[in-house]
């Protein structure tokens, strides 16, 4: 028989047992405000978007990809000693596997060697910063990078501040659509339809995304100071701009999820959308109100492999290379300097 005291830690058990579960039953209830469906793991929606073409990995074991939960998409080939290790800012991510392909054509030793990273530029010289170390779940792993690639300012930028040695190599340049869903259901024409109330829009972060600065000029050109701040903080602040929390690989996922109605992305991003089939399409921006990037790659200061960074840096302005990156709607840098 159970002595008073027993029963009296048993039965307050049994109340914070149900006090928990009905705790963690009220968070299921408005944990999504009573909307969640069942998950859809659709590859043509959810990225990764390449089936795998994007891994340069020769052994790749067993493969193991949940769309929308496991996938990891920034992150491509094996760890395991790499021979070159490229940091690119995700505006080309799809560019990738064909340019690694083609440069191990080229060099043939690096077969299955190559590790890359498309993450925004920021987010790349913070991992650079923490040593190459960097979190995602529940893994961390450390690689450093040979070679890092982004806007020429930045890496002119980055050179100048000893994270990179020169000289700044040019080879590409891109300008900025409108990306929305195919059908344009909220009726965008232009840049300046972005600010109207209830347009919802995907636009990338300031905080690790270059290009961000440059839609604001754009903007700014097109509507004046008011409209940058309409789509940049007052809609911000009320809902109806989601900041991209990793780059714009999210704002196609958005607009084909409904969550958006538009975004300004580069226009390679929409060319590449459509080439794949995704119900994306796109709004021109004049070039009065566009704004152009140069993207540039320099070799890390202190590469564990200089000869393949420097390889691979002077590959991306190559004839093999601009021919790739023009299927995409990029053109080769012949000189000057950007819009903005």
């Amino acid at each position: 028989m159970e002595s008073p005291e027993v029963s009296r830690v048993a039965a307050l058990a049994t109340a914070v047992s149900l006090a928990l579960w009905g705790v963690a039953a009220q968070a299921a209830d408005v944990g999504w405000n009573g909307k969640a469906e069942a998950p859809r793991y659709q590859e043509q929606i959810f990225p990764p978007w390449q089936h795998g073409a994007n891994n340069p990995a020769v052994g790749k074991g067993l493969e193991f990809t949940v769309p929308e939960v496991n996938n990891l998409p920034d992150f491509h080939g094996n760890l395991d000693n790499p021979q070159l290790t490229i940091f690119v800012g995700g505006n080309y991510f799809f560019a990738m596997a064909p340019l690694v392909a083609a440069f191990e054509k080229e060099h043939p030793e690096l077969k299955g060697k190559i590790f890359y990273e498309t993450l925004p530029p920021g987010i790349l010289i913070k991992q650079m910063q923490q040593g190459g170390t960097i979190t995602i779940g529940n893994m961390t792993w450390t690689v450093k990078p040979d070679v890092y690639a982004a806007g020429l300012k930045k890496v002119d930028d980055y050179i100048r501040q000893g994270l990179l040695q020169g000289p700044a190599v040019p080879y590409v340049t891109n300008d900025l659509t409108i990306m929305i869903p195919k059908g344009n259901p909220a009726h965008i024409e232009s840049l300046k339809d972005l600010g109207k109330p209830g347009v919802r829009l995907s636009m990338p972060n300031p905080a690790w995304e270059g290009v961000a600065r440059q839609i604001k000029m754009s903007l700014t050109k097109a509507g004046g100071p008011a409209l940058a701040n309409t789509v940049y903080d007052s809609k911000v602040k009320n809902g109806e701009t989601i900041l991209t929390h990793i780059h714009h690989r999210q704002t196609p996922l958005f607009l084909m999820q409904g969550l958006a109605d538009a975004g300004v992305t580069w226009k390679s991003e929409a060319i590449f959308q459509e080439q794949a089939g995704h119900p994306i399409s796109s709004i021109p921006i004049p070039a009065k109100d566009n704004t152009t990037a140069i993207y540039a790659a320099a070799v890390v200061k202190g590469a564990a492999h200089p000869k393949w960074a420097e390889a691979w840096v002077n590959f991306l302005k190559s004839p093999t290379a601009l021919q790739i990156f023009e299927r995409y709607g990029f053109k080769p840098y012949t000189g000057g300097k950007a819009k903005g």
